[in-house]
């Protein structure tokens, strides 16, 4: 029987969440990214990334959903992030083979209620790219609201494209528990 399952990540976890995080790079940040950024070794980059990240995970929480023991998924949470914004959601990502099947609802739910459980506020947030409209409409249905809009110099940059430098949108939750809620 095929299940999908919830847990946290640990350092053993590292090489499949950097190669799940590369894969959605390449896929969802083409055109803001530099190309040669995309086509180069970035999984050995986040490689690098996530295993320190998983090795000492204080004050952030990594969250994977798995389909008969495989990744399909993680969302990666900092609690307390901003003294305005609260926690911030850092990463979610989902193998695209099992979007729109409610992995990263459960997943966001997830992150929702670790903040609530363990972050000082209640407040959450993300930045996501403002040409990746599949994760906007995503996160507008779930409950955010954008609020702001920035230049984000991402790694490997490519500022002739997009009218310079990419441009993100805050999408925050005031209140965390009303996403677990939003999301049952």
């Amino acid at each position: 029987m095929r299940s999908l399952s919830f847990r946290k990540a640990g350092l053993e976890d590292a090489e499949q969440v950097a190669d799940l995080h590369a894969e959605s790079w390449r896929r969802h940040y083409r055109g803001a990214y530099a190309d040669s950024f995309l086509d180069g070794d970035i999984a050995t980059e986040r490689r690098s990334v996530w295993s320190a990240r998983l090795d000492a995970p204080t004050g952030t929480e990594t969250i994977l959903a798995e389909y008969d023991g495989r990744l399909v998924g993680f969302v990666h949470v900092a609690f307390d992030n901003d003294p305005t914004w609260g926690s911030l959601v850092d990463n979610l990502h989902v193998y695209n083979s099992h979007r729109r099947t409610g992995v990263g609802t459960q997943l966001l739910a997830r992150a929702a209620r670790a903040v609530t459980q363990r972050a000082v506020g209640n407040a959450m947030y993300l930045w996501v790219l403002q040409q990746n409209t599949d994760a906007q409409q995503f996160y507008l249905a779930s409950g955010g609201s954008c609020v702001e809009t920035a230049d984000v110099p991402p790694p490997g940059g490519d500022p002739s494209r997009l009218n310079g430098t990419p441009k993100c949108l805050r999408i925050s939750w005031p209140d965390a528990a009303k996403v677990s809620k939003r999301q049952r």
